[in-house]
């Protein structure tokens, strides 16, 4: 059993490049939209621990499975603590099984990741983002509320990889993360 972590800021592409690692490779995708759009078409707004339950039932029993392992898309502010319980829980939940841990940084600029925050592919996955204009405003205030990036060393895990992916194609970081990690 494997685990992608793919991090990075919000529409710097992490659910598309998970998309083509999950062609390429034959993980799954679990980005985290997966849960969020649900709980917000049923709740009517962000409700985190819906959300948090959900993830927890899925990664519990994927897990468990003889599948050949995962990629996960998240969002991790490094400044704040209850993000990085987060990471550690879920990298548990994994290791409880043996599973290989990989950990995938995505960056780009503010100014890509707007750009990118208008795709096709994101409008199409990700409903809450529709509304492009709002959606815009959220990614530049996380950006002034949030650090998305990580200082050199901070990540903790041996099989890291910072992929700066602002004029690189999904296809390509794809594959840079599979031969990396010999996926």
């Amino acid at each position: 059993m494997k685990l992608v972590l793919l991090v990075g800021n919000g529409a710097v592409g992490k659910m598309t490049v998970g998309q083509e690692l999950m062609k390429q490779t034959g993980l799954r995708l679990f980005h985290n939209h997966m849960t969020i759009e649900p709980v917000l078409e049923i709740f009517g707004g962000f409700h985190t621990n819906a959300i948090l339950q959900m993830r927890e039932v899925i990664f519990r029993e994927f897990a468990k499975t003889d599948q050949y392992g995962m990629i996960h898309t998240v969002m991790w502010a490094f400044d704040c603590p209850e993000d990085w319980e987060y990471i550690r829980h879920v990298v548990d939940i994994f290791k409880e099984y043996n599973a290989d841990i990989y950990c995938v940084e995505l960056v780009a600029s503010q100014e890509i990741r707007l750009q990118r925050n208008e795709t096709p592919n994101r409008l199409a996955h990700k409903a809450s983002k529709r509304d492009v204009e709002s959606s815009r405003e959220r990614v530049i205030a996380m950006d002034e509320h949030h650090r998305f990036e990580s200082k050199p060393g901070e990540i903790p895990f041996e099989n890291y990889l910072r992929i700066d992916n602002s004029y690189l194609e999904p296809e390509v970081v794809a594959a840079m993360i599979k031969e990396k990690f010999a996926l």
